[in-house]
């Protein structure tokens, strides 16, 4: 992600609530990222490694703790979709996913049969 884009997404997030600041290139890589500190001490670290996709590494203390898997289609989202995937992103599984795979809460299940009383099963007969 160029410096830019960076800034306006940073600033965007901020706006929704989200403590995101500007990551700096580290040696041999060109691309901005965005870190988001979390609220139980761990930070997320977007788009830092120079790959094409949304990604990004779950850390606690330099320690790698998770990670949220690269988003499909990422490389063509506007400022608007990473600022939505970033702000709404799953943090605390050990694989992270964008809000958008979360998977749909399960069915109820059906309530159990009651029971059937002996008179029930004398009436019913023994073969039926």
């Amino acid at each position: 992600m160029e410096e830019e884009r960076a800034r306006r997404v940073v600033e965007t997030l901020r706006a929704r609530n989200v403590f995101a600041h500007v990551k700096l290139p580290q040696a041999g890589i060109t691309q901005y990222g965005i870190r988001v500190v979390l609220p139980d001490g761990r930070e997320a670290i977007w788009d830092n490694d120079g790959t094409a996709g949304l990604e990004a590494q779950i850390m606690r203390d330099g320690v790698l703790v998770g990670f949220v898997a690269s988003i499909p289609d990422s490389e063509n989202f506007g400022d608007g979709q990473i600022v939505e995937a970033i702000a709404t992103a799953d943090y605390d599984r050990p694989v992270g996913r964008p809000a958008s795979a979360r998977p749909s809460p399960a069915p109820p299940a059906a309530a159990p049969r009651p029971p059937v009383s002996l008179a029930q099963r004398l009436r019913g007969g023994f073969w039926g």
